[in-house]
């Protein structure tokens, strides 16, 4: 069975948006002003992708020309994409996710083994922590406070007790954290 790793780089306030640059936030890669180190740069090594309709379409633009060995990795991996409005994925290996979310992700863990790494993708990642989907939360929190922006925590339904069950400081005091459902 499959475990649902939500992996995020994410600011000391919890913004989550842009980290890489692009659509047009006033403080777009902002991670890249941040070293984080040789073992940081490891942080996202994954076997399969489970992506939200905005992530995976900005992926899908920018992954493909990338060379070596993370972009080979990226680009081969299965990648599945939970979207009602999406109909051919251009990406190579990519499959939508239609339907209820529950139904669909639980199938997905059923039927892959090994970790399904869930990056961006904010409103996929809220509602995956509301349904408690998510088997481990690994964060890399980088020491800037960006004030303004997408926010990786929404509200929910009840409490969502978890466990640090490791954590280190990479590159410029970055802190990976690494959390599991209690």
């Amino acid at each position: 069975m499959g475990r649902i790793v939500v992996s995020e780089f994410v600011s000391l306030d919890g913004v989550m948006e842009a980290p890489g640059g692009g659509e047009g936030y006033k403080h777009a890669g902002w991670t890249f002003k941040i070293n984080r180190g040789e073992e940081g740069d490891k942080f996202k090594l994954d076997e399969a992708l489970l992506l939200g309709r905005v992530t995976y379409e900005g992926f899908a633009a920018a992954w493909p020309s990338v060379k070596g060995e993370f972009g080979d990795k990226f680009n081969s991996m299965p990648k599945y994409v939970v979207s009602s409005t999406l109909e051919e994925p251009t990406w190579n290996n990519s499959t939508v996710l239609k339907g209820d979310l529950v139904e669909e992700v639980s199938k997905l863990r059923q039927g892959l083994d090994g970790d399904i790494a869930v990056h961006g993708s904010a409103q996929l990642v809220q509602a995956l922590l509301e349904h408690d989907l998510v088997d481990e939360l690994r964060l890399m929190v980088f020491p800037v406070v960006l004030g303004a922006g997408k926010r990786l925590f929404g509200d929910t339904s009840d409490k969502k007790p978890l466990r640090l069950v490791d954590s280190k400081t990479v590159g410029d005091g970055v802190a990976i954290l690494i959390y599991q459902r209690a």
